[in-house]
């Protein structure tokens, strides 16, 4: 073979992960490689008289007529195992290189085992868990310097982990003292973080970490998230029964419960201290834990009801819905998911309300007022002429309240009577100046995000509250009246969303309406989620109780809403954004009434799926939108007809195998005869 060839039959091989000029492969996934190419590895191994014994992984180097071969002897065991051995074969020159790092503490080590294996070993979808759990706490964010072990294992302990029993462990800030009965080894819990806790982040992402906010963190550990939030001019204290317990414990706005209940083996001393931090929380208290399915949970000794890791630590996994019920059944108050094992509970019921309405509000785009104005009343051009800004400023908050501002809800309220009178002469004038009426699409978005959201409250159950902030009540009045004409009308709304005909007939406008989407016959209408709010209001109740059942959508991409059966899943794709054929990589159904959340994951139990005709779901803004249209002309010729979902990968490939053409990016490309 010479070297032509030899470029040309690695250029062939899609399994293995790219690395620079290099792909690499585990010797399992060897049936997926050209018999040729697979053949002149081990006849090169056995002529160099490399034992099977001492490698695993080839290298294949896509520039140069050169090969490697690596060994990771813990390839299956850990789940980031290390480089033992290689050896690198010249072949142009005829010389071999051999390196040894058995001696050495800081050897090479792997990332994204699943890219090494075929999807149908054994082994893929535990893989494929650990590289999620690595992305989901950022490790990955610089591939540059985790590529040894030294450095690789500083980033997880940088961002608040610890490998324990190969896996990522969220060590919690929560830490009792240990009695001379207690066997479990709570005092490893505690380590250094150089970022945010997750449940930090989360109070970030809704703009409580503002500065406007008192915070206290009950379980603090060493205090990491404490000196993050004081360098940002953040009020902030916390206390930690081994590392700060002499620090006080007092109200604060916000409490912070992070990672603590999975760590305390005895159930009632879990019920006390949430108790314990829901006393001190004056606003809003977070509580989370750790997630887990049951094939994570049997690898570790069962004790009481919850495990013991190799650490000697305890640890309560939690479902989704089994830590809500906790804490709603603890506190007798709502538990809102922001996220995987992360909850809101408000103890300000004023601010929950808020919290619950901005979810739903959207945001109206109005248009740069730059149109010269046509209004006979000469006087008030002048007028709005020399003070522009300011009359910008007030017209874009009419519309994002979609009514008149009250006095207390507009900043230059001084200034404006003392220029016009008052703020609804000010609408007025400004009303008539423009031809378009941007305001009446104003006040029908703000009325239904308002209905939205008293309809989404009821269904999680919401408590009735006496009273409403002050922007609800002017919202309430300018649009429905009173409270009881809006809870009426929102209770209709939400029980509207339970007749399969109405839900039908609203999906069959909403594709008309939506800029992209997918109707697929008397079953289901699947959209992009950046879509959500162009629905009308029932099918936006539809969607938001399966949000409010399962959390944020931040790693979800499509939307189906299901006609009949009173369901709607949420889509996750691996590389949506740039790949033209994403896998499916998790799926959940949420049962709407019989309030259930099901996960699939796709890389499991399920061969790979991909997304066609991607173009279908995008506007024409979407980067590469062209190539994607272009892509999904092309694949259609390979497809079968009246296919509901689209074969699978290993059906396209098949496919395509057999038609000599491959994929490269969004191109198909014929593929070269060899000799």
């Amino acid at each position: 073979m010479d070297a032509v060839q030899f470029n040309q039959l690695i250029k062939s091989v899609k399994l293995g992960k790219l690395v620079g000029n290099a792909r690499y492969l585990h010797s399992s996934a060897f049936h997926e490689m050209p018999s040729e190419l697979k053949d002149f590895i081990i006849l090169i191994a056995d002529a160099l008289k490399i034992p099977a014994s001492d490698w695993n992984i080839i290298k294949l180097h896509t520039q140069q007529f050169r090969l490697s071969y690596l060994n990771y002897p813990q390839f299956y065991e850990d789940s980031y195992p290390a480089l033992h051995n290689s050896v690198t074969v010249d072949l142009d020159n005829k010389t071999q290189k051999i390196a040894n790092y058995t001696a050495t503490e800081n050897a090479p080590i792997l990332h994204r085992k699943e890219l090494f294996i075929s999807p149908d070993d054994e082994h893929y979808a535990e893989f494929v868990s650990i590289t999620e759990e690595g992305e989901a706490a950022g490790l990955y964010e610089n591939n540059r310097i985790i590529g040894f072990k030294k450095s690789w294992e500083r980033i997880i302990h940088q961002h608040g982990y610890e490998l324990v029993d190969g896996r990522l462990f969220r060590l919690s800030a929560m830490i009792s003292a240990a009695t001379p009965d207690n066997k479990i080894d709570r005092h490893k819990t505690a380590i250094q973080r150089q970022s945010l806790s997750t449940p930090m982040k989360v109070l970030a992402k809704h703009s409580y970490l503002n500065g406007e906010y008192t915070v206290f963190d009950y379980g603090c550990g060493l205090g990491d998230d404490l000196k993050e939030l004081e360098a940002h001019g953040i009020d902030a204290a916390g206390w930690d029964p081994t590392h700060r317990p002499e620090v006080d414990r007092f109200p604060c706005d916000l409490v912070n419960i992070g990672f603590v209940i999975n760590v305390i083996e005895d159930r009632e001393e879990r019920i006390e201290a949430i108790h314990l931090a829901f006393e001190l929380a004056q606003k809003l208290l977070v509580v989370s834990a750790m997630i887990a399915g049951e094939a994570h949970i049997q690898k570790f000794t069962p004790y009481k009801d919850g495990v013991i890791t190799s650490l000697n630590t305890f640890q309560k996994y939690y479902s989704q819905s089994e830590l809500q019920g906790f804490i709603e059944n603890t506190l007798d108050e709502n538990a809102i998911a922001v996220g995987p094992g992360i909850f809101f509970v408000f103890k300000d019921k004023l601010e929950e309300q808020l919290f619950l309405a901005d979810r739903q509000k959207r945001h109206h785009n109005w248009k740069q007022i730059t149109t010269r104005p046509t209004s006979s009343k000469e006087k008030f051009e002048l007028v709005y002429v020399e003070h522009e800004a300011l009359f910008k400023d007030f017209w874009n908050t009419c519309l994002i309240l979609g009514r008149i501002p009250a006095n207390d809800e507009f900043s230059d309220t001084d200034k404006i009577k003392e220029l016009v009178g008052s703020h609804h002469k000010t609408f007025t004038l400004l009303d008539s100046l423009f031809e378009e009426n941007d305001f009446a699409q104003a006040e029908q978005y703000r009325k239904e995000d308002l209905l939205v959201y008293f309809a989404l409250s009821q269904f999680d159950k919401r408590k009735p509250y006496t009273q409403l902030p002050d922007q609800l009540q002017r919202d309430v009045k300018a649009f429905f009246g009173n409270y009881n004409n809006a809870i009426e009308i929102a209770r209709e709304l939400l029980f509207s969303v339970a007749n399969t005909e109405l839900i039908t007939e609203t999906s069959l406008a909403a594709q008309q309406l939506l800029p992209a989407s997918t109707l697929l016959a008397n079953h289901s209408l699947t959209f992009h989620k950046d879509f959500i709010d162009l629905l009308p209001a029932a099918l936006r109740v539809y969607v938001g109780c399966g949000v409010q059942l399962y959390g944020e959508l931040d790693d979800i991409q499509l939307v189906k809403i299901h006609f009949h059966s009173g369901k709607v899943s949420f889509m996750g794709y691996e590389d949506f954004n740039d790949s033209p054929l994403p896998l499916l990589k998790e799926r959940i159904k949420v049962k709407l009434t019989q309030q259930a959340v099901d996960y699939f994951d796709y890389v499991d139990e399920y061969a790979q799926q991909p997304l066609y005709f991607k173009s279908h779901y995008l506007t024409e803004d979407y980067p590469n939108y062209k190539k994607q249209v272009s892509f999904d002309k092309k694949i259609a010729l390979f497809l079968p007809a009246n296919n509901r979902y689209g074969i699978r990968l290993d059906a396209l490939k098949m496919i395509l195998d057999n038609n000599q053409m491959e994929i490269k990016g969004f191109r198909f490309y014929a593929k070269k005869q060899t000799a």
